[in-house]
């Protein structure tokens, strides 16, 4: 079985003309999808298990470092604005701190006990869900802050893209998508990152659909944030209630989202 860090299945990358790289890199992209598709049952078992807890109050967050940290960061501040919630309901850390987001701090995911002391600040409790976020399946960070959630008693789950590693054992819900080597040896922001990006779009997707976050395909408790979102939210009101765009947006607009718009009639 091929990991991520297996030797490219390509030689001579310094070499080849950009169209090569450019078609060759889409062709492995193209084993992602599959890949992922294999771990539906797993995705499925853990989505269903967050919104047990979250429709009791849980809470969800992400752990990793370097490009899954950021990948959950990314998914955890995406959620507020699409779906309306608030800030703390879905929180994304990674090792570093937020200063990682921009700039590698040395060692960082090494530490195996500072994910503890960084998710602590939050006032866990049994209903809140933990998904470590780590390609290798290796990191300390992750690893450690897994350990210690399942001796809170909080739900685990993670993201990998090897078999059999710490990170999963360490798991209660392990989601392993197995991507195999990368286009450059070793760089697991690729393949690996685009596989954790697409779990996780799925599993924040899904669990506020089934928490009531999503009416029909809409997002109506988005947060009117710019002008293209209140567009988005004036066509939606037209098209659900047959009415004019101009007594959309006014209605979108003294109420303040899809939502309370519909809810007037």
């Amino acid at each position: 079985m091929f990991s991520t860090e297996s030797n490219s299945f390509y030689s001579d990358l310094d070499k080849m003309s950009v169209k090569e790289l450019l078609t060759n890199i889409n062709t492995e992209d193209k084993k992602v999808a599959l890949a992922v598709e294999k771990v539906i049952p797993q995705i499925e078992s853990l989505v269903i298990e967050i919104v047990e807890r979250m429709n009791t109050g849980g809470r969800l967050f992400y752990i990793g470092a370097g490009t899954s940290g950021r990948l959950g960061i990314v998914d955890a501040s995406e959620c507020p604005p699409t779906f309306g919630v608030s800030h703390g309901l879905v929180v994304g850390i990674m090792a570093g701190g937020d200063k990682a987001i921009r700039k590698a701090v040395e060692f960082a995911e090494d530490d195996k006990e500072q994910a503890w002391k960084d998710l602590s600040e939050y006032h866990l409790t049994k209903n809140d869900t933990l998904i470590g976020i780590a390609a290798s399946g290796r990191t300390p960070y992750v690893v450690g802050g897994l350990e210690e959630a399942n001796k809170n008693g909080l739900l685990t789950g993670c993201i990998v893209c090897n078999e059999g590693s710490e990170v999963a054992q360490a798991s209660q819900f392990p989601i392993e998508v197995i991507v195999g080597a990368e286009f450059v040896t070793g760089s697991t922001r690729m393949k690996a990152g685009t596989a954790q990006k697409l779990v996780l779009n799925m599993i924040s997707t899904s669990v506020m659909i089934q928490l009531g976050r999503v009416k029909g395909n809409k997002m109506v408790d988005m947060q009117l944030s710019n002008q293209k979102l209140i567009e988005r939210g004036t066509r939606f009101l037209k098209e659900e209630l047959n009415i004019p765009e101009e007594e959309a947006k006014k209605l979108l607009l003294k109420y303040g989202s899809v939502r309370e718009v519909l809810n007037q009639f």
